[in-house]
């Protein structure tokens, strides 16, 4: 993952890349697959982040 102070900003796409080739997942589903995936991950992992810190930001 890439990390901000106090935030997820997504993944480390070499990494992810090199997971689904280890998985022989064609790199042409996985580029087309992955940037909803990693959004929607980004999105879930800051809230529950907020959550757990009673709202606070920063």
């Amino acid at each position: 993952m890439r990390i901000a102070p106090g935030a997820v900003i997504g993944w480390d796409m070499n990494a992810a890349l090199a997971m689904g080739q280890a998985l022989s997942v064609p790199s042409m589903v996985m580029a087309e697959l992955l940037p909803g995936i990693e959004a929607v991950m980004v999105l879930k992992l800051n809230e529950q982040m907020e959550t757990q810190n009673g709202g606070e930001t920063g």
